[in-house]
């Protein structure tokens, strides 16, 4: 009895008193051998469905499932040849029990494995089915999240593969560079942005100059400097224009001639506070969004930076976040993808609140940033949004990349819920045309399943 005693009183003292120290100890063997212990804990979408979990036979055998297949293959990860995604940045929590001390007596007696902990994310099912739907057989990425709240709803790469079937198409996954069906797009794809960046060009103009009010432009469709001659998409000569006019018809001409006008300084300072050459406050792994321009950089090299060519790059998630903290009057909230742990008796072990980064941009510049981004709705690249039963703004983006001759990249950014938003989204679908003519129909997708019950 004495003993029984002093195994409970032991029990109990490491895992209530003791628990984090040892948890986060170098010395901690027993995260190396959790996996002989603990059954790994599911990972449950914000509803309660599972997006994997662990299925043991009568022999005691263990199979890792998931029920949603190529769906989250991405965000979800997957556990065998490495551990990527939520399996892998979540690893400690479905590895770790805190399952009712009884409990784990009597498995420990027994010789029985404790029930890992389940990680209970932000994902949402229904848009998260939206947004894969909605790229159907294209290649590229969507990603959704909570402009307030930082909660990413959605996450959806593709080409993409099936986590249930990993190792038989291991070799074929690994050799086809082509693909690279393994990658996450949204937080490692790299991405000519197009004119989605002429949001960052613009903010960098009146950052310099302090106001739009007197801009004007004449675009005849083309521009020149250095032998160099720039084109605004598909031959369109638009005419007189104010600064609303450039953004909402996405005058390239226009902004290669802000560009020109900017300070080298200015430019990268700006690109540099919304995060470029960054590492984003993610807890999934990610590369860093790329911008170079110096004072050594020609006015042709200038001209492509400023319509989101050049040399700059840019990850879904990145301009998503920068989306979102334009909509939500600058401040951007930190994005993440657990809600809660809890153990297998659905009691709490830990909660994730809602974290502030910081301002990105300061409130005068949001709202301005916000009325362009309406513009392009209502009058310019994205009016298939326009009669929507939500509000909607926006940015549209058609991205050149390696063969001239190829197919753009189709881009768009944008958010709803007005003055009170709710959904910011990033939609790349790749080598697909213009981004008003397929990004944008995509993006409506997501923001019609999200407004669907509401």
């Amino acid at each position: 009895m004495a003993i029984f005693v002093a195994m409970i009183g032991y029990m109990v003292y490491f895992q209530f008193c003791r628990a984090n120290d040892f948890q986060n100890s170098v010395y901690n063997t027993r995260v190396n051998t959790a996996e002989e212990k603990v059954i790994r804990g599911p990972i449950l979408a914000a509803g309660g469905e599972a997006l994997a979990e662990t299925k043991v036979d009568k022999k005691g055998n263990e199979t890792r499932n998931y029920p949603y297949g190529r769906m989250f293959a991405h965000v979800v990860g997957y556990t065998s040849q490495g551990k990527t995604g939520l399996e892998s940045s979540e690893n400690f929590s479905l590895l770790n029990s805190n399952a009712f001390i009884l409990e784990q007596i009597k498995n420990e007696f027994q010789d029985a494995k404790n029930m890992g902990d389940s990680v209970v994310t932000t994902l949402d099912v229904d848009l998260q089915k939206a947004a894969y739907e909605a790229l159907g057989k294209s290649n590229g990425a969507i990603v959704a999240l909570e402009p307030k709240t930082g909660k990413i709803l959605a996450m959806v790469s593709k080409p993409d593969y099936d986590p249930n079937t990993l190792d038989q198409d291991w070799e074929a996954l690994i050799s086809d560079d082509s693909n690279s069906n393994l990658v996450n797009r949204v937080t490692s794809g790299l991405y000519p942005p197009g004119s989605i960046f002429k949001i960052v060009t613009a903010l960098a103009y009146v950052r310099q100059y302090g106001s739009t009010d007197s801009f004007n432009f004449d675009c005849d469709g083309a521009l020149t400097s250095n032998n160099f001659t720039l084109h605004c998409y598909d031959g369109a000569k638009h005419g007189k224009e104010n600064f609303t006019d450039i953004f909402a018809n996405s005058c390239n001409t226009a902004f290669a001639s802000i560009g020109m006008s900017l300070k080298k300084s200015v430019f990268t300072e700006t690109a540099e506070g919304l995060l470029f050459n960054t590492e984003l406050p993610l807890s999934l792994g990610h590369q860093k969004s790329r911008f170079t321009l110096d004072k050594d950089s020609g006015n042709p090299l200038t001209m492509q930076t400023s319509i989101g060519q050049g040399n700059t790059l840019v990850t879904p998630i990145h301009m998503a976040m920068i989306t979102a903290a334009i909509a939500n009057d600058g401040l951007l909230m930190k994005p993440y993808l657990v809600d809660h742990v809890e153990n297998n008796s659905g009691d709490l072990v830990l909660s994730y609140d809602r974290e502030a980064y910081g301002m990105l941009l300061d409130q005068d510049e949001a709202k301005l940033l916000q009325k362009l981004m309406e513009a392009v709705v209502e009058d310019g690249t994205a009016k298939t949004l326009k009669n929507s039963k939500y509000d909607v703004a926006g940015k549209t983006g058609t991205a050149d990349y390696r063969d001239e001759d190829g197919d753009p990249h189709s881009w768009f950014v944008g958010y709803s819920g007005g003055n009170a938003p709710e959904l910011a989204i990033a939609v790349i679908v790749e080598s697909s045309g213009s981004g008003g003519k397929v990004a944008v129909p995509a993006a409506k997708e997501v923001f019609d399943a999200f407004y669907k019950n509401k």
